[in-house]
């Protein structure tokens, strides 16, 4: 009451403005704080904001047409969006309910030019007065209009300026590496704020067996599938609740490891910037919505050997590079198709990279980013048998030198994935007996007669131990079937296999992204240029180290004419037949003088002869035997009548047969045919069949 006899004398003065006609409307008391921290802290200036209530009994309204709207309590006002009581302020104002509105000064109401000036606006057109703790003002004047415009700019103005001295202090602050960021997975911020890797070993080991895996496995999908096979958990710590600093196991993630392997911070680098913010992609109402991923060169600050580090920082670039040739369009990692060049293949003709497709027919390699960008017509299209058969004669060659090396890095890398498989079991199982002899030890320290947290500790002990047995149950399968050493027999083994690379290549166990990635480890790239249309190909396989081999291959082609020897051939098949050979006896001629026919048969066939025979003009094809037609009955029809008759195609009836969708005989006359049993009735039945949409 003190407060609305203080402020009677400037209500009084400027009683003019406020008319019968406002008295009669509404006051809106609007109220409004930025955080919810400003809702915890600054409880006077919200207290302040409801005592306008008292503003408006002074003003001359009546207790009941008083209404407070506090909707966007915690809400910040640079935007409309999301702001509930801004809105139904506006819209109780368009339906001319509203006589004046109150706030305790213009930043509550908007920190935008443009809704504040949408809001005199609509102020102005229904005579509703905007009052705070200096005066009431009336939007439809002009010089009340001036100075609320004036007010509003400097309530935006000074919304900059807080943010730009907020963004510029944590700038500053960044630049000395001194700004506080949630740590990944695998660090802790100790109370002092130092960061260091997490104290718990356990820990630690799985975050270097992510980065070990993604080295050997090239992608984040096989390292997921290695954690998920072998039961590996993700240490988390909690951030917030009552368990907040407490060390959790979660089922990995393909979110989860994508955000480990990306993370500057596993190579100690501190940097600010990485994902800053692009109001296009905002959504209204969120701001925590809109970030991108930031380039390196983009990146506010860096600051390398920062903190400790999990991996050097030329392992966290390569990581980078690999992760990015694992998108689309990309070589990626070797995959399970039979393709052996798929994403080392590069067009001889534009430069473009190669697709595989692998199909029933084998693997073909296309160029048609071309045709996919700007529909110009497809580069290069090859059959893959060929050129993969080719390249890996090449690699067993070069292979042939290096199998001793091979059976040393390959015994190698065996005994070392399974000594650390063995640290993870021996972690897995410290912490479990730890665990048990917990429970025991909570068990323990609780008096007998307190039987309600007796019984509650003792079912707790007792899985505790049932989940430290299973655990061990599992470690001696484990240990039987991968002991953490290889026997003498093991690396005998490897080494007969190594020294037969042929037959380790062949063999069934060999799988194709194995062989893949044997190639990928000696070839950096291979080009391919087709002769025109020939069988012709012209390879360039480019080998690690700086080395070419340059080659060329036949490839199967449709037609004979595509044929690059093709008269050379006919001049051959000439002189033979001029010696009065056989086509059998001229087919096995050319297969013992390695000529090859244009499609992907590798040998040629006395049919074949006879055909290249006649296109030389050396033979004629003989008459062919007149079709005797077969006699019909009353609804009997051959194949070709009913396909005539009812303006559909053979092979579309042949199909009807296998679908039962219409009846067939067979002739009694020789040679026999099929007979379609059809009368007029039927016929009309097939026509609407033909026409109906439920017929493919």
């Amino acid at each position: 009451m003190s407060m609305a006899i203080s402020q009677a004398p400037s209500s009084r003065s400027l009683s003019s403005k406020v008319s019968p006609r406002h008295l009669e409307r509404w006051a809106l008391v609007y109220v409004r704080q930025s955080t919810a921290q400003q809702l915890v802290r600054n409880q006077e200036s919200t207290r302040l904001q409801y005592a306008l209530r008292e503003r408006a009994l002074a003003l001359g309204w009546e207790a009941g047409r008083i209404s407070v709207i506090d909707d966007d309590l915690g809400k910040s006002a640079s935007s409309v969006e999301g702001r509930p009581g801004f809105q139904r302020l506006v819209a109780e104002v368009g339906l001319d309910h509203v006589g004046v509105i109150l706030g305790i000064e213009m930043s509550r109401f908007a920190r935008s030019c443009r809704d504040w000036h949408q809001l005199l606006e609509i102020c102005a057109l229904f005579g509703t007065l905007i009052a705070d703790l200096d005066g009431v003002y009336d939007p439809s004047n002009y010089n009340d209009r001036l100075l609320l415009g004036l007010k509003g700019t400097m309530s935006e103005a000074e919304l900059h300026i807080l943010k730009r001295r907020m963004l510029d202090g944590r700038l500053a602050k960044a630049q000395r590496g001194e700004l506080g960021m949630p740590v990944p997975i695998g660090y802790f911020r100790r109370p002092s704020g130092e960061v260091v890797k997490d104290p718990d070993e356990q820990a630690r080991t799985a975050v270097e067996t992510i980065f070990e895996q993604f080295a050997n496995q090239g992608t984040g999908q096989r390292v997921l599938r290695y954690l998920t096979d072998h039961g590996l958990r993700i240490p988390v710590r909690e951030r917030s609740g009552l368990r907040k600093g407490e060390l959790t196991w979660k089922r990995p993630t393909q979110m989860t490891l994508m955000g480990i392997l990306k993370h500057p911070m596993y190579a100690g680098a501190y940097v600010f910037g990485r994902r800053p913010l692009d109001k296009r992609r905002q959504k209204p109402g969120r701001p925590g919505t809109g970030k991108r991923v930031a380039s390196r060169e983009e990146w506010q600050v860096f600051l390398p050997d920062h903190f400790p580090a999990y991996i050097s920082w030329e392992q966290y670039l390569r990581n980078q590079d690999q992760l990015r040739a694992n998108r689309p369009q990309q070589m990626g990692v070797p995959g399970q198709g039979r393709s052996l060049v798929a994403g080392l293949i590069f067009c001889g003709k534009c430069g473009k990279r190669m697709r595989s497709m692998c199909s029933g027919a084998g693997v073909t390699y296309i160029c048609a980013q071309a045709k996919s960008m700007w529909g110009a017509p497809i580069c290069q299209i090859l059959s893959g048998r060929t050129l993969d058969s080719e390249v890996e004669r090449q690699v067993l060659e070069v292979l042939k030198p290096a199998s001793l090396e091979v059976s040393m890095a390959v015994a190698t890398d065996v005994e070392a994935r399974r000594v650390k498989e063995e640290v993870h079991w021996t972690q897995r199982l410290e912490r479990a007996k730890y665990e048990a002899d917990r429970a025991q030890r909570q068990f323990d320290g609780v008096e007998p007669e307190n039987r309600l947290v007796v019984r509650s500790l003792e079912r707790q002990w007792e899985d505790k131990l049932q989940a430290l047995r299973q655990l061990e149950e599992e470690y001696r399968r484990h240990q039987a079937v991968a002991p953490p050493y290889l026997t003498r027999v093991e690396r005998e083994a490897i080494q007969r296999l190594a020294e037969d690379i042929p037959g380790l290549w062949h063999a069934p166990t060999t799988t194709w992204a194995q062989r893949k990635e044997i190639a990928r480890q000696l070839i950096d790239k291979v080009t391919v240029a087709i002769r025109g249309e020939s069988e012709r190909v012209k390879v360039a396989i480019f080998w690690a180290g700086g080395h070419e081999t340059r080659l060329e291959i036949q490839r199967p082609v449709a037609k004979l004419s595509q044929l690059s020897y093709l008269e050379d051939l006919l001049d051959r098949i000439r002189v033979l037949r001029a010696e009065d050979k056989s086509s059998r006896e001229i087919a096995d001629i050319l297969n013992s003088e390695h000529w090859r026919p244009a499609k992907r048969r590798l040998t040629f066939t006395p049919e074949m002869v006879r055909q290249l025979s006649s296109r030389a003009g050396l033979t004629q094809p003989g008459p062919r035997r007149e079709r005797i037609a077969p006699t019909l009955g009353p609804g009997e029809w051959t194949v070709e009548g009913l396909s005539a008759e009812l303006g559909i195609p053979v092979s579309t009836l042949y199909g009807w047969v296998h679908r039962n969708l219409i009846r067939t005989k067979w002739s009694e006359e020789r040679p026999r045919r099929l007979l379609f049993l059809a009368d007029a009735a039927e016929v009309s039945r097939l026509r609407k069949l033909r026409k109906s949409r439920q017929h493919p």
